[in-house]
């Protein structure tokens, strides 16, 4: 299963690519209005308007070897905490190795930018973006298909 963020994910209709390729079933959840989707693989979950709606939605939804794209810091460490395979819409990876320190430089950009030594600007989303998440899904695609294939001991 693979849960998005949808929100401002720039990176939907790859996610149905790659997802259709790999025969995996994909839950968009989003506080606002989702495009309807006919494939029975999609699902779409309208949440409310509540600060982390979406994010707790997919938080108590998402088990190990489930595939989580979010560009949000706090979701993805509930993600990888639960087993999840993360991936943020540029391709950026978040596993147990490098979510400390991912959370860690979050919690400074968000000081910084209180404080006014930060302007908080966010590069702009590159085709070089859109090809490393197309890989690096591919990649979390593989290999939580293959983590549920293994027996369990």
């Amino acid at each position: 299963m693979i849960y998005v963020d949808a929100d401002a994910c720039p990176v939907k209709a790859e996610i149905l690519k790659v997802a259709e390729r790999h025969g995996m079933e994909v839950t968009f959840v989003a506080n606002s209005g989702l495009r309807p989707s006919r494939d029975p693989m999609v699902r779409n979950i309208i949440v409310s308007g509540a600060f982390d709606a979406a994010d707790n939605w997919i938080a108590d939804h998402v088990g190990a070897d489930d595939i989580v794209v979010t560009a949000d810091v706090p979701l993805a460490v509930r993600c990888v905490e639960k087993g999840a395979h993360v991936t943020g819409p540029t391709g950026r990876l978040f596993d147990k190795t490098n979510i400390g320190m991912a959370s860690a430089m979050r919690d400074l950009g968000a000081h910084l930018r209180e404080t006014g030594e930060s302007k908080g600007y966010n590069a702009a989303f590159s085709p070089r973006d859109r090809s490393a998440f197309l890989e690096m899904l591919d990649r979390l695609c593989r290999r939580a298909k293959s983590a549920q294939a293994e027996p369990s001991p």
